[in-house]
């Protein structure tokens, strides 16, 4: 006698999970194009994506990755650039390049169960 279970959908979703990981394969290869004419475009994607997972923080309801999300959207903005010595900024995009990995795979919505 086989008694079959039925598949439980998931309690929760990670939507975070490919924008953080876009967000840090862009800082990664946007380590080559800083001071370039190209880097404008590692800032609007890495600003945009980090605004997404603010997003998907608040609806998790896990506040606490805003402290390094909003600092991320801040400091990758195209529109009011702040000037960082390219040094600091290599290391920056590291530090927020593994940050939103691991916000990305820790940021859990909880699944919407009215469907």
């Amino acid at each position: 006698m086989s008694t079959s279970r039925t598949p439980q959908p998931p309690a929760f979703n990670r939507a975070a999970l490919a924008p953080g990981l876009i967000a840090a394969i862009v800082l990664l290869a946007g380590l080559a194009l800083i001071g370039g004419a190209w880097y404008l475009y590692v800032q609007y994607a890495v600003a945009i994506l980090a605004l997404i997972m603010c997003v998907f923080a608040g609806q998790a309801k896990q506040w606490w990755w805003l402290v390094g999300l909003v600092p991320i959207a801040v400091v990758w903005n195209p529109v009011w650039p702040i000037t960082i010595d390219d040094t600091v900024l290599r290391a920056l995009h590291v530090i927020a390049a593994v940050f939103l990995v691991c916000a990305a795979t820790l940021i859990k919505i909880p699944a919407d169960t009215r469907r």
